[in-house]
């Protein structure tokens, strides 16, 4: 993946934050939920969590992704006055302590709009951008958007889901998805894309879908790699469930050899050094319109 030619890299552009892809960006995970998959309820008072925003950007987080709603397996949604309770002051408060930007994590545009105004550069929906007002709120803000694949939703997207071909079909939604966007005036520049590891795949599904990152960058926008404690990952000798940090970093790695440009974990201080050890081995990631 070096650049021999020099070519200028991958352009990322979310309202007054540009981001050349010469290197693998970590987005941390705050999560501000009593019931995330490994790590609900460690950072659901405002104080826990900003503590543990600023701790990641500390570590070298490059985005800092905010979210008030567990996506789990077969979570139950919240509705959208309790998920701004949850996530107002953090982001307000995040975005006056660090420089870091930051992401919101949410489907729903009232949050999304709101969370801007409070200072998020970036919408993580992990619907795809589906919703007419999400993509209109991310139009008129100029902020970046992350295009996720997920196949039902959190209570029943893991009840025996079918592909004929899962790499093929999720960059055929992916496809879809950016031409709304951009119907819609969403900046080309401004578009991630993320397959959705563990949003209505299987274990199978999941890996098929990592090896297969490349045919997913292939249609020239960053991709964004979520693999961090997934339960499909296998499990690590010394692993701690649900912690899984050596299966974490073994993902992490394959994605980063397979092309993704920005890795959504927990673990920031063990992943930016070794991502940076990776990037100097491998070279800076070409720009899939130069290769």
């Amino acid at each position: 993946m070096a650049n021999p030619m020099g070519e200028r890299p991958m352009i990322l552009r979310a309202r007054d934050v540009e981001w050349e892809l010469d290197r693998t960006l970590v987005m941390g995970i705050v999560n501000v939920t009593p019931d995330s998959f490994s790590d609900g309820g460690e950072h659901f008072t405002d104080e826990t969590a900003v503590a543990h925003a600023l701790r990641l950007a500390e570590e070298g987080a490059d985005i800092l992704d905010v979210g008030g709603e567990s996506t789990r397996p077969g979570a139950p949604p919240v509705d959208a006055g309790e998920e701004w309770r949850r996530i107002a002051n953090v982001i307000e408060t995040i975005d006056r302590k660090t420089e870091v930007p930051i992401s919101v994590d949410t489907y729903k545009p009232e949050i999304a709009r709101k969370a801007i105004r409070a200072g998020a550069v970036i919408v993580n929906d992990v619907r795809g951008l589906m919703d007419i007002e999400m993509k209109r709120v991310v139009a008129n803000s100029g902020a970046g958007a992350v295009i996720m694949h997920m196949r039902g939703d959190p209570a029943t997207m893991q009840d025996d889901p079918k592909y004929e071909d899962a790499v093929a079909e999720v960059r055929t939604f992916l496809i879809r998805q950016m031409a709304a966007a951009m119907s819609e005036g969403i900046s080309r520049d401004a578009i991630i894309i993320d397959p959705g590891f563990g949003f209505g795949k299987t274990p199978e599904q999941n890996a098929e879908l990592l090896r297969g990152l490349g045919e997913l960058r292939g249609l020239g926008r960053p991709v964004l790699a979520g693999v961090s404690r997934k339960s499909f990952l296998p499990k690590a000798p010394g692993d701690w469930e649900p912690r899984r940090k050596g299966a974490s970093l073994a993902a992490v790695a394959v994605a980063r050899i397979q092309g993704a440009d920005i890795v959504r974990v927990h673990d920031v201080a063990e992943t930016v050094p070794f991502l940076r050890a990776l990037d100097g081995l491998m070279g800076p990631p070409e720009d899939p319109e130069n290769i």
